[in-house]
């Protein structure tokens, strides 16, 4: 019986879920920000120090995730969705294997990256209505080091 038992509980804690939970990151009368790793294998953390509908320049976030792959070259890529269309908005290069620019450049597999600080959204005013951005960052073998769908519901 025990092992029957225990089958199970392994069959259970060890089968991939899904989908991550959605974890709610700011809501005001006029604004709710949602957020989901896209990655299948790991979920990560993430929080931002305002909740306004009014759009400052930049933002301070705080983010950490345990690396399942090693940062040599790290690039971000941030993609809009609206009424079901999807464009790329932005890409940038953030490690570079001779300029490292931050402290997590360089981290290797099993390591925890944890970054606080300013981020510039490159945006002032947001649309009335839902829109979705997905953000990822990938890693010099383009394996997903961390992968996050918001949706930004602005009243």
């Amino acid at each position: 019986m025990f092992k029957v038992v225990s089958f199970v509980f392994l069959l259970v804690y060890t089968t991939p879920s899904i989908e991550w939970p959605t974890h709610l990151l700011c809501k005001t009368d006029r604004l709710e920000v949602n957020y989901r790793s896209c990655d299948p294998l790991q979920d990560l953390a993430f929080s931002i120090d305002t909740c306004s509908s009014v759009v400052p320049e930049t933002i301070n976030i705080r983010i950490a995730t345990i690396l399942r792959y090693s940062i040599r070259k790290l690039s971000v890529e941030v993609t809009l969705g609206m009424n079901g269309a999807s464009v790329p908005f932005y890409s940038k290069e953030l490690c570079e294997e001779d300029h490292p620019e931050f402290l997590y450049c360089g981290k290797k597999k099993g390591e925890l990256i944890y970054y606080e600080g300013p981020v510039s959204l490159g945006f002032h005013e947001l649309p009335l209505g839902d829109l979705g951005v997905k953000v990822e960052l990938l890693n010099q073998d383009h394996h997903t080091i961390i992968c996050a769908n918001f949706t930004v519901k602005s009243h």
